[in-house]
């Protein structure tokens, strides 16, 4: 008979499993972050069986549990609970979902816990809330309530790290919101391992879940991120949770973005701007005027464009400079879009519309510190290419976008429409788009000049 496995070597970055220890990990390339951990005797769900059904005090009738009919399952929709803030409400897909699993990850002093204490001391008014706090004091939690003018008559909080506890202390007090501040420093009893470890996070996460589906409580839990901005622990953490969002900032600046990236109730990629001011973080009502706050006179290179984020439009600044090599190796440097997607239209540039920048340096950033992850943005960066390199500015009340293919056609985009009502609306009255993205009817004070072709462009400069 074989031996059962009493230990293995897990990624404490990506959670991924190996026979025997190694110094790097194959899946995600870190080095020295492979490290033995010891393997439960019950199987991998059974710990966190446990810990919910002793909460509980052995109540067997779990959602879940027996066989029905599809049709028959109800299928109301519950009322969700609004947090107070529109920005947050968006990124959750319209409030918070009862029994649904939030997971929010971000850099430290991004603002995760700042974002969960003003959202409880809001809906504390309507709805039962339990604090636990397992890195900070409960002194700690007061004082930054008190700094931000928070109402706290009805939050219950706890200093607690055990989740046996915490859900004993959950079942008693029955609240409709449970914030969990961090999972990483929660443990499961009956784990051999630390706090933070992956057995420990694996089973703590499917604990709470299991909890949450059970007794229709909403949980938040905080995750904290490694350096290249993912969330730290296994990869089952994310697979877990209902909704995972990230809290994403700039060491130099004072704006928050909360990105949405996986939602089983909303919208993915959803986006929520924030400003970290002295008494909290502040909604953002109009996040356009603030990644597009443009000079009057507008340099070579600089161009609008409107981009989708989630369910609504969001215009952004394009900068592009284009200067002659020095040292015989031309650079070709991207911040905010994907480096390969650049030198892709470098060359269909250079085949469709026969400009050649081989012997330019190539810098495109995008202000703000937005990331975008569509394709929207190939007209814009052509037109700022061919802005930079002829010296010659557009006019700052001119936006484009439109995608553009390898036989050097321009493409439309999905949600043209919006786009352009949206670029209306900020005041541009010259929209540069795709033939196939023309409006519907004819639009007054604004010129539309609809392009087919790359080569197309190079007359608009």
């Amino acid at each position: 008979m074989a031996k059962a496995k009493t230990s293995a070597y897990v990624c404490s970055n990506c959670g991924a499993e190996y026979s025997k220890w190694q110094g790097r990990c194959r899946e995600c390339g870190e080095w020295n972050c492979i490290s033995e951990v010891r393997i439960a005797k019950a199987p991998a769900q059974a710990a966190a069986h446990d810990v919910v059904m002793r909460s509980l005090g052995g109540f067997a009738g779990a959602a879940g549990s027996g066989v029905f009919d599809l049709s028959a399952v109800d299928i109301e929709q519950k009322k969700r609970i609004l947090t107070g803030c529109s920005e947050f409400d968006r990124v959750l897909g319209g409030g918070i979902v009862k029994g649904s699993v939030v997971l929010i990850g971000g850099n430290p002093g991004a603002g995760k816990s700042t974002l969960l204490l003003q959202t409880v001391c809001t809906i504390a008014a309507n709805y039962k809330v339990l604090y636990v706090t397992g890195e900070e004091s409960l002194s700690q939690v007061a004082l930054r309530a008190k700094r931000m003018n928070l109402v706290t008559d009805n939050v219950k909080i706890a200093a607690e790290t055990s989740i046996d506890t915490i859900c004993e202390l959950a079942t008693q007090l029955k609240p409709d919101v449970l914030i969990i501040d961090s999972i990483q420093v929660m443990y499961v009893s009956g784990i051999e391992s630390a706090p933070g470890s992956v057995s420990q996070v694996r089973e703590s996460a499917a604990a709470l879940t299991q909890f949450a589906k059970k007794t229709s409580v909403s949980v938040f839990m905080v995750g904290h991120v490694t350096k290249d901005g993912a969330i730290a622990g296994p990869k089952i953490l994310e697979h877990t949770v209902d909704c995972s969002v990230l809290l994403e900032a700039n060491n130099d600046s004072r704006f928050r973005t909360l990105r949405c990236h996986k939602n089983r109730f909303g919208a993915v990629n959803e986006i929520g701007v924030f400003a970290m001011m002295d008494t909290g973080l502040k909604e953002v009502k109009n996040p356009s005027a603030i990644f597009l706050n443009r000079q009057d006179e507008v340099a070579a290179g600089s161009v609008a464009t409107v981009i989708w984020e989630g369910t609504r439009p969001l215009l952004v600044e394009l900068q592009v400079l284009v200067d002659a090599c020095v040292y015989g190796n031309p650079r070709r440097l991207s911040i905010g879009t994907d480096s390969n997607r650049l030198s892709m239209l470098l060359s269909v540039l250079h085949r469709h519309a026969h400009v050649s920048l081989s012997d330019q340096d190539v810098f495109v950033n995008i202000v703000g510190g937005i990331k975008i992850e569509e394709t929207c943005y190939d007209v814009p960066l052509v037109l700022a290419l061919l802005s930079s390199f002829n010296e010659r500015p557009i006019d700052r009340r001119t936006i484009a976008f439109g995608e553009i293919g390898l036989t050097g056609e321009i493409r439309p985009v999905p949600s043209g429409q919006e786009r352009l009502k949206e670029a209306l609306k900020q005041g541009f009255n010259r929209v540069i788009l795709p033939r196939d993205n023309a409006p519907l009817k004819k639009i007054d004070n604004a010129e539309i000049v609809l392009v087919r072709r790359i080569d197309e462009l190079l007359d608009l400069i």
